[in-house]
């Protein structure tokens, strides 16, 4: 499954990190995140499924279209603290 800009910025918030803290965790450019979120360009799709792993990893799941728009949550569980 490929995500948006839109779920990368709103799984983001879920857990409360910034851009800077998904660069760190995902050992990506925080500029790779920004120009992204901006509509600006995509980034490379090994870039982008780290980045979707390290938010799994820390409790967030992608929701792909299926007829009511694709989005994010937090897992049941909770997952890790997402603290950065």
């Amino acid at each position: 499954m490929t995500i948006t800009a839109g779920q990368l910025r709103a799984a983001r918030g879920l857990i409360g990190w910034s851009q800077q803290d998904l660069a760190d965790k995902a050992e990506v450019g925080r500029a790779t995140i920004a120009d992204f979120e901006a509509g600006k360009r995509a980034p490379y799709a090994t870039t982008l499924a780290r980045m979707q792993e390290t938010l799994i990893a820390a409790g967030v799941e992608f929701i792909p279209e299926n007829g009511g728009g694709a989005g994010v949550r937090l897992r049941k569980n909770g997952g890790q603290d997402g603290g950065g």
